[in-house]
């Protein structure tokens, strides 16, 4: 829900566990309470695509969840966040874009102790457009009321023995039939790259191919394409920079031509949105499928500058679903 103010203040004094998204001067005004929260002006609404510095978007959490825990992470801690994770639940993670432990997470999550053998789920916090430079993104430990660019926030939460939770994505893209890209080093500005095995600069050869840089390089891990997209290409220093990084050793693609970029999107997205407790829809979708004032069927949510499914992605939707364990009948009588 888009709420005002007064509204999510309301919610906060009913002790409700909450996960919140909104401009940096509103979250810093809240009470505490039992929620988290990240910086970003951008959401997907009941009422579309929105931009709104005022109002707050809110998850509320159901209310059959068991337990709510909240904990803060900096670069020593992070990769505990598997471990740390109840044993039945899911974690809602927050991480302000461009800080270290963005980076740090995004080299290392897949080494972390115990990694996707619990749901991680969650969004990379930002800014407006207009402030990127001046600004920098935020997450907020409602607990404690306290504001930070540096560290992680993250809610570990708890269900139910008769519930499961499962994490979902929506990426349109796959790999193109183009050259093959391998990098030197894992980072998110690259520098020079293999270009089918041939060490080329990479703007240089962005530029001479006329590389369309909406499209972002896709690798293929074992059957799961993961994006990485492109932020800018600076001409005069000869660097490219990323969205995520990019990996030493892996084979990446630029993802293959869409056509039409809306219309690819909304097919694949979910038709069934009750199940659904969180989602969040990367800003490179919102800005290229012009989605302000547009809905995505009834899937809402944070729009955010990177998404976390166990790992960063990007040009991606996540979501959440919470469902029930059916248990088998057992007719079997005894002997």
């Amino acid at each position: 829900m888009l709420l005002t103010f007064e509204e999510v203040v309301k919610l906060i004094s009913q002790n409700k566990p909450l996960a919140l998204a909104g401009d940096e001067e509103t979250l810093k005004q809240l009470p505490n309470g039992n929620w988290i929260a990240g910086t970003i002006p951008y959401f997907m609404s009941e009422e579309g695509g929105i931009t709104t510095r005022d109002r707050i978007f809110v998850n509320q959490l159901p209310d059959y969840i068991k337990e709510v825990k909240i904990v803060n992470y900096n670069l020593d801690t992070i990769s505990n966040v598997f471990s740390d994770a109840p044993a039945n639940g899911f974690s809602l993670i927050i991480i302000p874009a461009s800080s270290d432990i963005h980076l740090s997470f995004a080299l290392n999550a897949p080494m972390f102790p115990d990694f996707a053998t619990r749901p991680l789920i969650g969004w990379i916090s930002g800014v407006h457009l207009d402030d990127l430079g001046s600004i920098s993104a935020k997450v907020v430990n409602g607990e404690i009321g306290e504001v930070s660019e540096e560290q992680v926030v993250v809610m570990h939460i708890t269900l139910s023995e008769n519930k499961f939770a499962d994490i979902g994505i929506v990426n349109i893209f796959s790999q193109g039939k183009g050259d093959t890209i391998e990098f030197l080093e894992d980072s998110f500005i690259q520098t020079d790259a293999l270009i089918n095995g041939e060490k080329r600069n990479l703007a240089e050869y962005i530029a001479e191919n006329k590389i369309d840089i909406k499209l972002p390089l896709v690798a293929d891990y074992l059957g799961a394409m993961i994006n990485v997209s492109f932020q800018k290409v600076d001409e005069e220093e000869k660097k490219v920079h990323f969205y995520a990084p990019l990996f030493k050793g892996q084979k990446y693609r630029q993802a293959e031509d869409l056509g039409d970029y809306v219309s690819a999107f909304t097919k694949q997205m979910p038709k069934e949105a009750k199940d659904i407790v969180f989602s969040c829809n990367c800003i490179l979708n919102y800005l290229y499928s012009e989605l302000e004032g547009k809905k995505t069927g009834d899937i809402i949510g944070p729009i955010t500058f990177g998404e976390i499914a166990y790992q960063l992605l990007n040009q991606t939707l996540a979501y959440l679903t919470v469902q029930n364990i059916i248990e088998d009948d057992d007719d079997d009588e005894e002997d």
